[in-house]
């Protein structure tokens, strides 16, 4: 007898349904409104009806309508990018900027590697192009601000102006994130200035005599190999330069030890080594090499192994149209300007020239390590270099 009974109500909200959806067809909002409302009224509001019913509020204009029907949509789906790109078009239209670029963020974070329909596709490159826009009038009005206040962002410094372009939108935090190994509680800092070193000094003053061994080494092109090489012991990771030569190296320390015939073509390169803090870790380290990137080559975006350590380049060979990002921050690659990082933020490298870039490349401690962490490290890696399970 139940069975009886709820058919004819199911049939009689199927049509209701069928009249809301070809209301919201021909642009009527009340009709379709009133439609949806019957349903939601009687209990059985799908998750698909109550985004209908806020479809209908929509053309109607009525917000809080809207809103509140999302709000039943997004209990039950709150990844939905529709929903949450109607509620940015709302808090927009209310003038609300700040909720309006969160919903709009949401929404496109949710609708990343989805199949999704043209009239959402379409929806939320609208949404797109009016968080951008928004984050504009942000910005004036934030400058506006600072101005008055006689703040000059480019006085206070590059962390403060790095801040205002993550809080405008402009790009991102960029943190951390070595492949193999984190050590907790250092610094965030992509690239360090080579004068608190005395030992980067000394290293650039020998740029005369290392470019003329790299210029040797690049002439006979004998020693070179692609700086990526696939480890038939390990998964292919899908770089894509894996065994490609346009980046390569000539190895002068690998896995620890020189390379003796190729430390022995480049002396004066080992002894301005031999200043610096390398680590010396059985198996591992110390790690030198003169790497070389082909005219026209992108290393694409990548992160290093371990934030303990900091890579080195002492530019060599450098045509116009070389360039180094790391984290949020680009820079030009100049012959003789050092160039000290930590890998293990994202970072990534052009040779937008005719002519290839050499430059030498090599680890060194973190400074903020003391000589009791790196002895612990030390042991902790060559360990690890080491270990053989006991299968016994």
């Amino acid at each position: 007898m139940t069975k009886d009974m709820d058919d004819p109500q199911k049939a009689a909200l199927e049509r209701t349904a069928q009249a809301g959806i070809a209301a919201l067809q021909r642009g009527d909002g009340r009709a379709a409104r009133q439609a949806f409302d019957t349903i939601a009224a009687s209990g059985r509001a799908t998750v698909q009806i109550w985004l209908w019913l806020a479809q209908a509020c929509e053309l109607l204009d009525d917000r809080p309508a809207v809103m509140a029907a999302l709000a039943k949509v997004l209990e039950a789906d709150p990844t939905n990018p529709y929903p949450l790109v109607m509620a940015g078009d709302v808090q927009a239209r209310d003038g609300d900027d700040r909720a309006a670029i969160a919903w709009y963020e949401r929404a496109l974070r949710m609708a990343e590697g989805r199949q999704l329909p043209a009239d959402l596709v379409a929806r939320l490159q609208r949404a797109a192009a009016a968080r951008d826009a928004l984050f504009e009038r942000f910005e004036t009005d934030m400058m506006g601000a600072l101005a008055d206040a006689g703040v000059a962002p480019d006085v206070v410094g590059p962390r403060f102006a790095e801040a205002l372009q993550i809080v405008t939108g402009r790009s991102q935090p960029y943190l951390q994130q070595p492949t193999s190994f984190y050590y907790p509680r250092l610094p965030q800092v992509p690239f360090y200035d080579p004068a608190d070193f005395a030992w980067a000094r000394a290293l650039a003053e020998a740029l005369p005599a290392i470019r003329a061994e790299a210029e040797a080494v690049l002439s006979s092109g004998a020693g070179l190999a692609p700086y990526v090489q696939a480890d038939p012991s390990r998964p292919n990771k899908g770089h894509a330069l894996l065994d490609d030569a346009r980046w390569s190296a000539f190895h002068l320390y690998h896995n620890g030890l020189p390379i003796a015939d190729h430390a022995a073509r480049c002396p004066a390169t080992m002894a301005a080594l031999a200043g610096a803090p390398l680590p010396q870790i059985a198996g591992t380290a110390p790690m030198a090499l003169f790497s070389i990137l082909a005219p026209r080559t992108h290393i694409p975006p990548h992160h290093g192994m371990l934030n303990t350590r900091l890579i080195c380049h002492l530019p060599l060979i450098v045509p116009d149209g070389c360039r180094l990002r790391v984290g949020a921050e680009t820079r030009h690659v100049r012959a003789g300007e050092v160039l000290l990082f930590d890998d293990s933020i994202e970072h990534e490298a052009w040779n937008d020239s005719d002519a290839p870039r050499a430059i030498l490349l090599f680890e060194v401690w973190r400074p903020e390590l003391s000589a009791l962490e790196r002895q612990a490290l030390t042991a902790m890696f060559e360990s690890v270099a080491s270990y053989t399970p006991d299968n016994g």
